[in-house]
């Protein structure tokens, strides 16, 4: 007889749990309209002040608009960057060979005792 009446008390207590769930929940809610506020919010500054801040400040990299190469500013002529490429060749084929420019750094000289240089071989000039 335990048996049957805790039985039917979890069940009473599940329908009772359930049915409070129901009435919390079965309120309605609804939304009201917006509030326009038609006064803007005081400004301390005027446009033109603000404005002039914003170009101080220097151009917005993560603007659409906003061009990195026109800042950059060459200091060599084209001329000069042919001629290194050209003088630099061997250096960069050695080092972009299959042994990633080892036996060049041995014929050049870069061995300093303990271990290889960790720079570039000198440019001959």
């Amino acid at each position: 007889m335990n048996r049957y009446l805790a039985c039917a008390l979890s069940v009473a207590s599940t329908v009772a749990a359930a049915a409070a769930a129901t009435a919390m929940m079965s309120s309605v809610a609804l939304a009201d309209d917006i509030t326009i506020d038609p006064t803007p919010p005081p400004s301390e500054k005027s446009r033109a002040e603000v404005r002039a801040e914003l170009k101080k400040r220097g151009p917005n990299p993560w603007s659409i608009t906003y061009d990195q190469i026109a800042q950059m500013k060459g200091t060599r002529t084209r001329q000069e960057v042919r001629d290194e490429y050209i003088a630099s060749r061997d250096q960069v084929q050695a080092f972009t060979g299959e042994d990633s420019g080892s036996a060049y750094l041995a014929q050049s000289g870069a061995y300093q005792g303990n271990g290889y240089a960790m720079t570039w071989p000198r440019r001959r000039k």
